[in-house]
């Protein structure tokens, strides 16, 4: 295929038919990639190392074939296909056999993103014009952020679609018959890498996108703290309205201080200080937008306060940044500040984010499995100072020596869980030897959480908080961030009812959700 037909493929009702794909990998996201495909009637290989069986048995009926076995080196089949582009899921790393073997090949990669953005047409609003695009990412916040400017959206009388890395595939949003006003994708890096090799007459070009934050993430995927800084700085590619950035954050503002958008996009900034007259912040106690109104050098309007939040358990520090970040994201597409507030209202955040399981004996017990990273873990404690820290899990490349040195220096305990403990164990021995440090047994696998909680007893007070933040991933003792936080909510509680004698009064267990 020419290169200018490939760059003709940038509507639903264009030319598919025929075109050769190979689709690495068959997830959820890799499913929406070839059902799309099909439907449009390319002629669709999916390569992957095993399949789920319920998506192999379906990929006959959309029409498309399947080759499953080891990608430590590109697949006869492949060569064999003759692929005119390569779509791959998010999981494909720039160093794997079949990414680099494309590259060099000259072979266009696509990720699900950029198909999406190529064929948004398919259903389109009472104006005949596709949804609007807001994108987020960050290395933490991402999901809630998403779920908040969704919410904020709705409220505000707009069709919005959470989508992308919060579950949710970009394509399904665009496919679906309803159709939408507007599209909230969250992006993760691996998702921004692929969509930095876009190339063509329409690349994508959101109404707004945000940065929440930037810290050293995924480092064993993008091989580089700058390959992922620079993964991360593609969300404010071409945006057309609003760069939304984070003022306590440097490198979120030096990304849009760079970045190539449409003439006349503003840098929207936030942060939890009083904000100057293109910011969202906090002014004694309650938060305001200082952007989207006329008079913005003298005025600004109120979109809630802290007590509000607090009441609703949204009052953690990185949550009020997240809802500023939200509003402003909002406040870009005329959300009115009453329609803000009431989507506040009636928000809630998802399991195992900052979740108070229990609260027994003067002992509060917080769930923040999704704490996978140590950026993610910092805002857990600074929220919960002096809290009991169970920590560990699989490091994913990065450092853990400055959170222990900058936050668990303070806490009152740590309790070590997870397959590199070694690394965890060095950096309090060297930065925090003062805080008494526990070690589950690293041989039991089946009952890891019910040893935390044992440990934790036999240090806990009245007043105390036991915080599980890992700052690590899971994969090495649990099936995900979530199965760990609830396997730990469950030892918890099962503790607690054997300390009760088996009651489960009101005040010992607190607004579980798990």
């Amino acid at each position: 295929m020419s290169e200018a037909r490939l760059d003709a493929l940038t509507s639903w009702n264009a030319d598919w038919s025929g075109l050769r794909v190979v689709v690495l990998g068959l997830s959820v996201t890799g499913f929406s990639v070839v059902d799309t495909l099909a439907e449009l009637g390319a002629d669709v290989l999916v390569v992957s190392e095993q399949a789920d069986e319920e998506y192999a048995r379906l990929l006959p009926v959309v029409g498309a074939r399947l080759w499953t076995g080891p990608l430590d080196r590109v697949p006869h089949e492949v060569r064999h296909h003759r692929p005119e582009v390569i779509v791959a899921s998010p999981g494909f790393a720039p160093w794997h056999p079949v990414v680099g073997w494309a590259q060099g090949e000259g072979i266009p990669l696509w990720g699900d993103v950029e198909l999406a953005w190529r064929v948004r047409d398919k259903v389109v609003r009472a104006d005949g014009t596709p949804a609007d695009w807001v994108l987020i990412t960050g290395t933490n916040g991402k999901t809630t952020t998403t779920g908040l400017t969704a919410a904020m959206l709705a409220a505000g009388g707009l069709r919005a679609a959470p989508c992308g890395n919060i579950g949710i595939p970009v394509l399904d949003a665009v496919r679906d018959p309803g159709g939408f006003d507007v599209l909230v994708v969250e992006l993760s890096s691996h998702q921004l890498w692929y969509l930095s090799l876009q190339t063509g007459p329409e690349p994508l070009s959101p109404h707004a996108g945000v940065c929440l934050n930037l810290a050293d993430d995924h480092l064993e995927w993008h091989g580089s703290a700058d390959a992922y800084r620079d993964a991360k700085a593609v969300v404010y590619r071409n945006t057309r309205v609003a760069c939304v950035y984070n003022k306590a954050d440097a490198a979120t503002r030096r990304m849009v201080e760079e970045a190539d958008v449409v003439d006349g996009a503003r840098a929207i900034g936030f942060d939890l200080g009083s904000p100057g007259p293109s910011d969202l912040g906090v002014v004694d106690g309650i938060l305001v937008d200082r952007a989207f109104l006329e008079d913005r050098h003298r005025s600004a309007l109120e979109l809630t306060t802290l007590d509000e939040l607090r009441a609703q358990g949204l009052s953690a520090p990185h949550v009020v940044a997240n809802i500023l970040a939200a509003a402003a994201l909002a406040r870009s597409l005329e959300v009115a500040p009453e329609h803000i507030r009431k989507a506040l209202a009636g928000f809630r955040l998802d399991p195992h984010r900052i979740e108070v399981v229990a609260v027994a004996g003067g002992v509060t017990w917080v769930d923040d499995s999704k704490a996978t990273n140590p950026h993610a873990a910092d805002s857990s404690l600074a929220a919960y100072p002096g809290a009991i820290w169970v920590v560990g899990g699989l490091l994913k490349g990065v450092d853990i020596a400055g959170l222990v040195a900058g936050r668990g220096r303070d806490a009152k305990a740590a309790i070590v869980i997870g397959a590199q403990r070694d690394v965890i164990l060095a950096a309090f021995a060297r930065h925090a030897s003062d805080v008494p440090v526990f070690e589950v047994d690293p041989t039991q696998t089946e009952d890891v959480m019910a040893q935390v909680v044992e440990l934790a007893v036999q240090v806990a007070r009245d007043g105390d908080v036991v915080l599980l933040a890992p700052a690590a991933a899971s994969f090495d003792q649990f099936a995900s961030y979530a199965d760990r936080g609830r396997l730990f909510a469950r030892a918890v509680r099962e503790r607690i009812g054997r300390d009760a004698g088996g009651r489960h009064d009101a005040d010992q267990t607190g607004p579980a959700g798990a």
